[in-house]
C-alpha cells in the first residue's frame, strides 16, 4: 500500500518521540511529521489522565503494556522475569506512577558525551517543566509544558514515615532533594508528582506535546502500526515498513506497508523496540542477524547490549483501619470512587489526583550500615559511591496502599507498602530478536538482574531497615506474611499481623544466618523491574559497543537517528521519565539545528488552552 511521503517519521510514539515531534511541529508547522505507534491513543482516556488509575495498566489483560519475558536466570533461582514496557501514545509517561525524581547532575557528566554535559542539559531540564511546588528554585523550571505538583490530596502516613526517618533513622529533613545534588535526606514534600496542580490530570508527553497540536494537519499520529524495519537506499534511510499491530488489531491482516521520509527517520521505540527495529533492518551483530536470516547492512554489535534497569521490591504491610490509603480506590469501591471523582471534576483535587506515594529518601548508608551490609558490597562502595556523595545507593519510599491487590487478589483492607529500589546495579543484560521453531519472531532477553553479587546486598539490607521504620509508624499493624520472606519456624523475625507499632526506641529485630538466607531467597524470588529499562542503543564510541554518536546518528548509515531511553550509555539515579523528557528536548534541538529550524521558546505555550 502506498502512502504520502513525510519529512520525518518516528518509529514509535513514546515519551521521547512525543517531545521531539511536538517541539519540531511547533517550531515549524510546515514540517510534515508522522508518528507510528503500535499501541492505542490515550487522548482524554480516563485510565491515562486520572492519576490514581496507573496500577490498572499492570494487569495481564492490559493492551497498553507489552510484557517482555526474560530468559530464566540462575541469579533469580531459575525464574523468568517479566519486564513491561509501554505500548501506547505517550509511552511510559501515559502509564507510569508519575513519580517526580531527577538524576544527580553528575550522572550526565559520567556519560562522557560531547554536548550532553550537565551544564548543557540543566537549561533543558528547566525548559520542559512548570514546577508548581515551590517558587524560585534555581534548578527548576516554571514555564514548561510538563506540570509538576504535590497532587490533589495528601495522605497522612507520609508524615509518620518522615518522623521515624528523621528520628530513628537519623537522617536530615529538607524541602527539595530534586535539586540535582542533594542526597540522603528525607522530605515529605519530595515525592512530587507529574500531575497538573490545577486540573489534577496526569502530565504526560502525549497531551503536553502532541495532542495539543491537533490543529496542525502536518503532524499525524497513526496508531496500531507496528514498525518492522527501516528502508534504505544504499545506506541512507528513506522510510519504514510497518504492519498492523497484532495486539491492537488482532483480527487485521499482516500485509506490510511502506511510508517514506524525505529528511529523517527517528527510531523511538524504547529499550526493547529500538534495538529490535535496527536488527530487523540489518543493523547489529552478525551472529544475531544470521540466526534470524537477516542480511547484514551494518556490523554494529552493540545493538541490544548494555541493557540496564533498577532493581525493585515492594513489600506489603497491614495498616490501621482508620488510615487513609489508596486501597478503596484501587479495589474500585464504588462509593469512594464516586465521591473522589465528584471532587476531582470540580477542582482537580481528591485522591483521584494521587499515586499513593508522598515520601521517600534517596539513601546512602552510614558507617554503621555499611558494616552491617558485609564485605560483598564494600568494593562497589569504595569504587563507585564513596567519593560521589550526590549518588544514592537506593530509594526507600512509602506507598499508602498496595497496588499489588489488582494482581494478587488480596482482600480489601488498608495497606502500606515499603518500596526499595537500587539505582546503580552493576549487572547488565541484553535484548535481541530471535526466531522460534515455527519461524515466529520472539525475544532473547537476558535481564542480568542480580548477576553481580554486590547487587542484592542493598536490597537485603533495605528490607531490614524499611521494616524497622514501618514497625515504628503509628499506622503499622504488622506484616502481610505472603508478601515477606519465609522465615524458619520459630524465628524472631517471623511475620504476622499485630495490634500496633513498637516503641520508637525499641530494639531492632535480630536476624539469624538462616533468616538472612530467607531474605536472600525472597529477593531472588520477588525482585522485579522498576520499568526503567535503558541502554540498548547506547550513545558511546562505536569501538566501545556504541550504537549512536552524540548527535544520535546510527553508526554506518545516514538519515537515521535513535531518540529514547535506549541511548543512555549508563544508568541514571532516578525514575526515568525525567530523563526521557530531557533526551527528547535535546534531540529536538539537535534535529532543528541540522534542519535549520529556529527554536522558539514560546511555541508550546500558545497551545495550552487546547488541553
Amino acid at each position: 500500500m502506498s502512502h504520502p511521503e513525510f519529512d520525518i517519521i518516528f518509529a514509535g510514539g513514546g515519551t521521547t518521540a512525543c517531545v521531539v515531534a511536538g517541539r519540531l511541529a511547533a517550531w515549524d508547522p510546515s514540517l510534515s511529521i508522522l508518528i507510528l505507534e503500535g499501541g492505542p491513543h490515550t487522548l482524554n482516556q480516563a485510565a491515562h489522565v486520572q492519576p490514581y488509575q496507573f496500577p490498572s495498566h499492570q494487569a495481564r489483560r492490559s493492551t497498553t503494556l507489552t510484557f517482555n519475558v526474560g530468559n530464566p536466570s540462575p541469579s533469580l533461582n531459575g525464574r523468568a522475569p517479566v519486564v513491561p514496557c509501554a505500548h501506547c501514545i505517550g509511552g511510559g509517561s501515559s502509564v507510569n506512577a508519575m513519580v517526580y525524581t531527577r538524576a544527580p547532575a553528575s550522572d550526565f557528566d559520567d556519560w562522557c558525551a560531547d554536548g550532553w554535559e550537565s551544564e548543557n542539559l540543566i537549561p533543558l531540564m528547566k525548559k520542559f517543566e512548570t514546577y508548581e511546588v515551590q517558587p524560585d528554585r534555581p534548578t527548576h523550571g516554571y514555564s514548561g509544558p510538563i506540570k509538576v505538583s504535590s497532587g490533589g490530596s495528601k495522605l497522612g502516613a507520609s508524615e509518620e514515615f518522615i518522623r521515624v526517618g528523621t528520628t530513628y533513622h537519623k537522617r536530615r529533613y529538607v524541602e527539595d532533594t530534586n535539586d540535582l545534588e542533594t542526597c540522603n535526606t528525607y522530605s515529605v514534600r519530595d515525592l512530587i508528582l507529574y500531575i497538573d496542580g490545577k486540573t489534577g490530570r496526569r502530565s504526560d508527553a502525549a497531551h503536553c506535546y502532541v495532542y495539543n497540536q491537533a490543529h496542525n494537519a502536518n503532524l499525524q499520529i497513526w496508531v496500531g502500526k507496528h514498525v518492522k524495519r527501516v528502508i534504505f537506499q544504499d545506506k541512507r534511510a528513506i522510510g519504514v515498513e510497518f504492519i498492523s499491530d497484532p495486539v491492537s488489531f488482532p483480527d487485521a491482516g499482516q500485509s506490510s506497508s511502506i511510508v517514506r521520509a524525505s529528511k529523517l527517520v527517528v527510531v523511538s521505540a524504547g529499550a526493547f523496540g529500538s534495538p529490535a527495529i535496527l536488527e530487523r533492518s540489518g543493523i547489529g551483530a552478525e551472529a544475531i542477524l544470521k540466526r534470524c536470516g537477516i542480511k547484514q547492512l551494518v556490523d554494529l554489535p552493540g545493538v541490544g547490549e548494555n541493557y540496564r534497569d533498577h532493581n525493585g521490591v515492594w513489600v506489603p504491610y497491614f495498616a490501621a483501619d482508620e488510615t487513609i490509603t489508596m486501597d478503596p480506590l484501587w479495589h474500585g469501591k464504588e462509593s469512594v470512587v464516586h465521591e473522589n471523582l465528584a471532587q476531582w471534576k470540580i477542582n482537580g483535587k481528591s485522591l483521584i489526583a494521587q499515586n499513593g506515594s508522598d515520601a521517600k529518601i534517596k539513601w546512602r548508608p552510614d558507617e554503621e550500615e555499611l558494616k552491617a551490609m558485609g564485605p560483598a558490597f564494600q568494593p562497589r562502595w569504595k569504587g563507585f559511591f564513596e567519593d560521589r556523595p550526590d549518588k544514592a545507593v537506593a530509594i526507600f519510599a512509602l506507598s499508602e496502599g498496595y497496588a499489588g491487590v489488582l494482581l494478587s487478589g488480596a482482600p480489601l483492607r488498608n495497606y502500606l507498602t515499603a518500596c526499595c529500589y537500587t539505582l546503580y546495579p552493576v549487572s547488565s543484560g541484553s535484548v535481541h530478536i530471535k526466531l522460534d521453531e515455527n519461524g515466529q519472531e520472539g525475544i532473547d532477553f537476558n535481564t542480568g538482574y542480580l548477576d553481580d553479587p554486590s547487587d542484592i546486598v542493598p536490597l537485603n539490607f533495605g528490607y531490614k531497615k524499611m521494616r524497622e521504620i514501618f514497625r515504628r509508624m503509628p499506622s503499622y499493624r504488622g506484616e502481610v506474611p505472603a508478601g515477606h520472606p519465609r522465615f524458619p519456624e520459630g524465628s524472631a523475625a517471623a511475620c504476622r499481623e499485630t495490634a500496633g507499632p513498637v516503641d520508637l526506641n525499641a530494639p531492632d529485630l535480630i536476624y539469624t544466618a538462616e533468616d538472612d538466607e530467607a531474605i536472600d531467597r525472597y529477593h531472588r524470588r520477588r525482585m522485579q523491574t522498576t520499568w526503567h529499562s535503558l541502554g540498548t542503543c547506547a550513545m558511546k564510541p562505536r569501538a566501545d559497543q556504541g550504537v549512536v554518536d552524540t548527535r544520535l546518528n546510527v553508526y554506518g548509515v545516514t538519515n537515521l537517528k535513535v531518540a529514547d531511553m535506549s541511548i543512555a550509555p549508563k544508568n541514571v539515579g532516578t525514575n526515568t521519565y525525567s530523563t526521557a523528557l530531557l533526551i527528547g528536548e535535546k534531540a529536538a534541538m539537535i534535529i532543528a539545528d541540522e534542519l535549520g529550524i529556529e527554536c522558539s521558546e514560546s511555541s508550546l505555550k500558545s497551545t495550552r488552552s487546547r488541553l
